[in-house]
């Protein structure tokens, strides 16, 4: 079998910003987890006992045979890249080739691997990578030596010193033992707790990129965590955050088209492939026919926490991945905070987990020894495709909202039996301009939400195919407002000044800041001769100018404006009035919450009021037959 774990040529060493940071048991997880998502792994098992500072991490993921475990664990070795110009189009987790040969320079090294029968080697940093089956032939001793699991225990220079054979499935198991035992000084920051509420959190931010793992952790022996994989990111965030449910999140995937070309980024790799093509004189790369290379397929999928639903008091989940690993990303998370402004209560932070998956030469993972902070080569591209996506998550639409409660086949049964009967169940089937059933009948759309009445003047009571919601009339006429504001902040001259008084300097001066000038008009008097334009109107616009003296910036000025001037609960209207609103409200961007955070609509679906009144579709059932 050829050997692919090889060590990196020095003009490549040379270009790594550091080697691997491990300054505590989380971080010696993280490696080591790495390499196993790396070696393909779908299950992983971290073992943790803190006050001996040791761990071990198993997995079954593709395994190594002897000749690349001896070679695992020697500095920068590794079979992720080999030149220069791998730097640039990164697609594994690991690359430096320096996680195993830390961890032997701080404790003692020992693992067990199996490579698969085939004798395919494994595919993670300080691991093999599988060559081509159908390019590899072994005689009878390699494939007996690849069926063979293998000891091997490493020195403080990631030598082999111990070499046995070991009874072992498929898979590599990893263990560290006496952790930063000639380095005293590293293990007085934490307690063991405080190690263990480490490790989760640094589970959490793995898992999360990962849903197709299953992952255990224990304590000892004792289990502490167990995440249940699953098909999206969706399904694993209530496994994390307390009291959020599934119910309360919003999936969306989308796909990304391909950035602008980044000119900067191009000559900067040219540059650098054109000096080690003076050293290797191999590259074989014609500067006349270069381009960046691109992904097949480039997506964001995002997972957002609905503002009227859930919200945290701290943003600890508001979080970037990027190619399958949470990362830190300045630009991005201020773009989601900014995304979802003004649709959380005061002081509260939505839940949002957005993942890019782009192509490798978009990304320098070269910026931290962690590499949990990367920089992209085109931020406001990637941050106005983030804003486009939370926008959409946030929208009402029918990628948004619940799917019609009624099966197909019954929903054809009951559509043909309605031909025949009095009743109607509301079945979503919409007609073409050809008379023709639509192929997205059993989709939401908007124009179907239809106020019917209003309960105590304050809340619109509408019918949906999906069931019926209500709609509290006063903040949703301040969500309209206050987008309309957002939109046009229009001022209007009055041929009457507007008196004020009692305004001291400060309130001068934020009312000048809103474009609000107001002139000396006697003793503790000023008037002003422009108002916001819904404003104009009104017998309280004194009050209101008074109010908005007290804010500081034009958003605050334009909630305050747009609170006032929606209508109030307790105005009765028509059912053509309530239509409108309806209408207006649905057309919003963010329609799921004022302002100030508060819900403005609950529905109740159709499966709820089955349940609720205990019915059930078997028809004769209810007869006893």
């Amino acid at each position: 079998m050829p050997v692919t774990i090889q060590t990196l040529p020095t003009e490549v060493i040379n270009l790594i910003a550091a080697g691997e940071v491990i300054d505590s048991i989380a971080a010696a997880v993280r490696e080591l987890v790495e390499n196993s998502l790396d070696a393909g792994a779908t299950r992983i098992v971290v073992s943790v006992w803190p006050e001996q500072w040791r761990v071990q991490v198993a997995d079954n993921g593709t395994g190594m045979d002897l000749e690349n475990l001896q070679q695992a664990a020697s500095p920068h070795s590794t079979s992720k890249i080999t030149t220069e110009a791998d730097l640039y189009k990164i697609a594994t987790l690991g690359f430096r080739g320096e996680a195993l040969h830390s961890l032997a320079q701080l404790g003692c090294l020992e693992v067990l691997s199996r490579s698969n029968d085939l004798g395919l080697g494994n595919f993670s940093e300080n691991r093999e990578s599988p060559p081509n089956p159908a390019k590899s032939s072994f005689n009878k001793a390699g494939v007996e030596n690849a069926r063979s699991g293998w000891r091997v225990v490493y020195n403080n220079a990631g030598v082999a010193v111990e070499v046995e054979t070991a009874a072992i499935a498929p898979g590599t198991v990893v263990t560290v033992d006496n952790l930063f035992g000639n380095w005293p000084v590293r293990r007085s920051f934490l307690s063991p707790t405080q190690q263990m509420r480490s490790i989760q959190l640094t589970l959490q931010q793995i898992a999360i990129c990962h849903p197709h793992v299953n992952w255990q952790l224990r304590q000892g022996n004792t289990p502490c965590l167990h995440v249940t994989p699953g098909s999206t990111a969706e399904q694993l965030l209530p496994q994390f955050v307390r009291g959020v449910r599934s119910s309360d999140l919003q999936y969306l995937k989308l796909d990304l088209p391909a950035s602008p070309p980044n000119q900067k980024a191009a000559n900067l790799l040219v540059e650098t492939q054109l000096v080690g093509a003076t050293v290797k004189h191999n590259y074989q790369l014609p500067l006349a026919n270069y381009q960046l290379p691109l992904a097949n397929s480039q997506f964001l999928e995002l997972v957002i926490g609905l503002p009227d639903r859930c919200h945290r008091r701290r943003p600890d989940w508001v979080k970037v991945g990027v190619n399958r690993r949470v990362v830190r990303s300045p630009e991005l998370e201020q773009t989601i905070l900014s995304a979802f402004a003004r649709t959380c209560p005061r002081d509260r932070y939505p839940v949002c987990f957005v993942h890019l998956q782009i192509s490798p030469s978009e990304i320098d993972w070269n910026r931290h020894p962690a590499k949990a902070e990367i920089y992209l080569h085109d931020p406001s591209f990637w941050q106005s495709q983030v804003s486009a996506a939370i926008a959409r998550a946030l929208h009402l639409n029918d990628e948004v909202l619940p799917a019609a409660p009624i099966p197909d086949r019954v929903g054809k049964l009951l559509k043909a039996s309605e031909q025949k009967s009095a009743y109607s169940v509301g079945i979503s089937a919409r007609q073409n301009e050809d008379g023709g059933e639509d192929a997205k009948g059993n989709k939401i759309g908007l124009m179907e939400l239809r106020a019917i009445a209003q309960v105590h003047n304050t809340y619109i009571v509408a019918e949906h195919s999906s069931g019926m919601w209500l709609v509290e009339q006063h903040i949703a006429h301040e969500r309209v407002l206050y987008e309309q504001l957002c939109a046009a902040w229009q001022l209007k001259c009055l041929e009457k000044p507007v008196i004020l008084s009692q305004l001291s300097a400060l309130q001068i001066e934020n009312l000048s800041r809103l474009g609000l000038e107001v002139e000396t008009f006697g003793e503790q008097l000023w008037a002003a001769r422009e108002v916001p334009e819904v404003l104009a109107d009104r017998d309280d616009c004194a009050d209101a100018l008074f109010e908005l003296s007290k804010v500081a910036d034009l958003q605050a000025a334009q909630v305050a404006t747009a609170c006032r001037s929606a209508m109030r609960n307790g105005t009765p209207l028509s059912l053509s009035q309530m239509q409108n609103l309806l209408d207006e409200w649905q057309q919003t961007r963010n329609p799921r919450t004022c302002p100030h955070g508060r819900p403005i609509y609950f529905a109740l679906e159709e499966s709820t009021l089955a349940r609720i009144f205990r019915r059930s579709w078997v028809i004769g059932k209810s007869h006893g037959i």
